[in-house]
C-alpha cells in the first residue's frame, strides 16, 4: 500500500522549490565564503592573462586581461547584486506598504496625495529616471540603491492599497472598530498580516529584477562604480573581448542566469503556497 506524503513535506518537495533552493542556495554560498574559496579578485598577474577557463586549477573559469581569476571576481561581484537586489527591495517594502496602509484605510486627502504621487512615478521613465539620478547625486551602490527604491516604492503601495480597501469593510475589522480598538492597533494586528502574502511573494520576484536592473545600469556605466567588482561591470569589461576571451562575460552572465532564475522559481513556490486557490496543478 502507497501511503501520500505529508502535506508540509509535500509543499517542499515540489520542483520549484527544490530547483530555486540549489540554484540560489550554491551562489549565495559561493558569494558568503568567496574570501575563504578562491584567490583575492583584484590580484593582477599579467603572466597569467587571458587564461582559457578549465585549463588551470588556480584559475578554473579563467583569467581576464589583467590577470585576474574570473571565478573569484564572480563571486566577490554577488555580494554588489545580492546587496543591491535585498535592500532595494526591503527598502521599498517599507516605503511602499506604509504609504498603501495609510492610503487604503484612511482614504480622504491621504489617499489622493499618494495615489497622485503614484500616478507621477510611474509616468516617469526608469531611464530617464537614472540619468538624472545619477547626474546629480553621481553612481555608487548606495545611490543604486536609493534610485530602485524611488523607482519601485508604488509596487508595494497600489497592492497593499487595494487589499486595504477590501480587508477595511471585512467583520473582523468592523467589529474591531465598533468595540473602540485604535486604528493603529487596527492595521498592525488586523490588516497587516493578511495582505503580506502577495507581498512576500512581489518581494521575491522584485530582488531578482532589481540585480537585473543593477546588472543593466553598471552595464551603462549608471550603477555602482566600476572599480568595485560586480556582474553587471564585469558584462560591460568582457564586451571588448566576446570574439577572444568570451568566458569574461559568459560566468557573469551564467551567475545572473542562476539567481535570477532561482529567484523566480522560489517566488512561483511561494506564490503557490499562499496562495492554494490560484494553485496549478502538477
Amino acid at each position: 500500500m502507497a501511503f501520500a506524503a505529508p502535506p508540509r513535506l509535500h509543499r517542499f518537495a515540489s520542483l520549484e522549490f527544490v530547483l530555486g533552493f540549489l540554484l540560489l542556495g550554491g551562489v549565495v554560498f559561493c558569494v558568503v565564503f568567496s574570501a575563504w574559496l578562491f584567490a583575492p579578485p583584484g590580484q593582477i598577474s599579467l603572466s597569467s592573462r587571458l587564461v582559457m577557463p578549465f585549463q588551470d586549477a588556480a584559475h578554473l573559469f579563467g583569467t581576464d586581461a589583467l590577470g585576474r581569476d574570473v571565478l573569484a571576481r564572480v563571486a566577490v561581484g554577488g555580494w554588489v547584486s545580492l546587496k543591491v537586489g535585498f535592500f532595494s527591495v526591503i527598502g521599498s517594502v517599507v516605503f511602499g506598504v506604509v504609504m498603501g496602509l495609510v492610503s487604503g484605510y484612511y482614504r480622504g486627502i491621504w489617499d489622493v496625495i499618494v495615489m497622485r504621487c503614484a500616478d507621477i512615478q510611474l509616468a516617469l521613465p526608469f531611464i530617464l529616471l537614472a540619468i538624472t539620478f545619477v547626474a546629480i547625486l553621481g553612481g555608487s551602490l548606495t545611490n543604486t540603491i536609493i534610485l530602485l527604491i524611488v523607482s519601485q516604492w508604488v509596487q508595494y503601495a497600489r497592492l497593499v492599497r487595494g487589499s486595504v480597501l477590501t480587508l477595511r469593510e471585512r467583520e473582523f475589522v468592523l467589529s474591531a472598530r465598533a468595540i473602540g480598538v485604535k486604528n493603529g492597533a487596527i492595521i498592525l494586528r488586523h490588516i497587516l498580516p493578511n495582505l503580506m502574502g502577495p507581498v512576500v511573494v512581489l518581494m521575491t520576484l522584485n530582488v531578482a529584477n532589481n540585480i537585473l536592473l543593477e546588472s543593466s545600469l553598471t552595464f551603462l556605466g549608471l550603477g555602482v562604480d566600476p572599480t568595485i567588482p560586480s556582474w553587471g561591470g564585469m558584462l560591460a569589461e568582457g564586451r571588448t573581448y566576446l570574439q577572444t576571451a568570451w568566458w569574461i562575460s559568459v560566468f557573469p552572465g551564467l551567475a545572473i542566469l542562476c539567481t535570477v532564475l532561482g529567484l523566480n522559481l522560489l517566488g512561483d513556490w511561494l506564490r503557490d503556497l499562499l496562495d492554494p486557490t490560484g494553485r496549478t496543478n502538477r
